[in-house]
């Protein structure tokens, strides 16, 4: 078994703890009419000129901008400040979804439109200044995906910086997973493994569809909205990032993440590819198979770095089932956890060259959800077993790197 002979040549050790830190788009301009020419063509003193226009003329100044930079593809409306009020009650405590770094999401309800929406209202002491909310409007129109959670619209009335999203009426994978309440049943291994899919077929999109890649840069739980069938979309992009292009291997940046998904070579170098989204995917793939926090201060002291306590049972095929989540109640094909568990592993290496595309894992988990209860529950022998391209792939690829390695360390002595 391919995947099994992973397992045993230990090459998992080398996926490290995490590190403390802060429908196909053919539009190949994408990062030409949002980023470049805008850089290019708007002087600071233009943008400082937009404080000084009265509500309505910036209003139109902006939708004319978004309008001219998104050469027609731009399909968010500019809401005023007084329809948002309408729509969530003044902004009311009662429709408030949550909060976050960037500001506080209400439930409201557009009569207009007929439609019930998410309401985010950016903190107006926050970084994002007028270019960088205009680029994410852009950059969020022209991403249209089924796992991508659509942008309705905006308001930038005054200091108001708003984004407004279509309403996911199961709120997020961490209120299902992590904060389960009394009244929640615990989502089975089908479900888990349906929102895994979707949640990485929506990376596969950024990474491998736009032009030029997207990087998410805040790939968590929470950020994992679910519709009224429990699909996954992602959600909240504030700290998207145009990836590198013109033959660079990566985007210099500053480190900004969520503490524990952050991947351990872009926190210690600033050094942004989409392998870092990779990583943080594994975490979070980790954080569905175990039902554990990625950091969890209540529990024993060697259990609270989710990562560091899954590498020494990942490496035991007997204590793989201490790893599935007791709200499962055993409820889950053994063969089918220890696969995902190891592929959970490959995007958790350390080395962030011997991660796999995301569409790799894609093919990966959607071989690893056909595998049933019923089927026959030991490792079936490597002569039978048929693992999917993807995987042999990953495969082949991890273990040219440990032979590579293994030579060097005999050269060495």
């Amino acid at each position: 078994m391919i995947l099994g002979r992973l397992a045993k040549r230990g090459w998992m050790n080398y996926f490290s703890c995490c590190m403390p830190v802060e429908d196909n788009i053919h539009n190949s301009s994408l990062e030409n009419s949002i980023i470049q020419q805008y850089k290019d063509t708007k002087s600071p003193a233009q943008f400082a000129n937009i404080s000084l226009k009265t509500d309505s003329s910036r209003r139109r100044y902006i939708a004319s901008e978004i309008e001219k930079f998104g050469k027609g593809n731009i399909a968010a409306q500019a809401f005023t400040f007084r329809e948002l009020c309408l729509a969530t009650q003044n902004f009311d405590c009662e429709c408030l979804l949550g909060s976050g770094g960037f500001g506080k999401v209400y439930k409201g309800y557009i009569k207009s439109k007929n439609m019930n929406v998410a309401v985010k209202q950016l903190d107006r002491n926050g970084f994002q200044g007028t270019k960088e909310f205009l680029v994410e409007v852009l950059l969020l129109s022209l991403l249209r995906h089924p796992n991508l959670v659509n942008l309705i619209g905006y308001c930038s009335d005054g200091d108001q910086r708003i984004l407004v999203y279509e309403f996911m009426p199961n709120g997020s994978l961490e209120g299902h997973l992590l904060e389960l309440g009394a009244d929640n049943k615990p989502l089975d291994w089908d479900m888990r493994m349906k929102i895994t899919i979707g949640a990485a077929k929506g990376l596969a999109y950024l990474h491998e569809k736009a032009n030029p890649p997207v990087i998410y840069r805040d790939f968590k739980a929470s950020n994992i909205l679910l519709d009224e069938n429990f699909n996954p979309k992602l959600s909240d992009f504030g700290l998207a990032k145009l990836g590198p292009t013109s033959g660079r291997t990566h985007v210099s940046t500053r480190v900004m993440g969520t503490y524990g998904y952050c991947a351990p070579d872009y926190a210690c170098t600033g050094k942004l590819t989409v392998k870092s989204d990779v990583y943080s995917f594994g975490v979070v793939f980790l954080e569905i198979i175990t039902g554990r926090r990625v950091i969890d201060s209540s529990r024993p002291s060697e259990e609270q770095n989710l990562v560091k306590w899954a590498r020494p049972l990942i490496n035991d095929k007997k204590k793989l089932h201490l790893m599935a989540d007791p709200l499962l109640g055993k409820n889950y094909p053994t063969k089918a956890l220890y696969q995902a568990l190891t592929v959970a592993a490959m995007c958790l290496q350390e080395d962030a060259s011997t991660r796999p595309l995301i569409s790799d894992v894609v093919t990966a988990l959607e071989y690893i959800s056909s595998i049933k209860k019923h089927e026959k529950e030991e490792a079936a022998s490597e002569d039978t077993f048929k693992s999917p391209p993807a995987l042999q792939t990953i495969t082949s690829h991890v273990e040219r790197i440990e032979s590579n390695k293994a030579h060097c360390i005999r050269e060495r002595f």
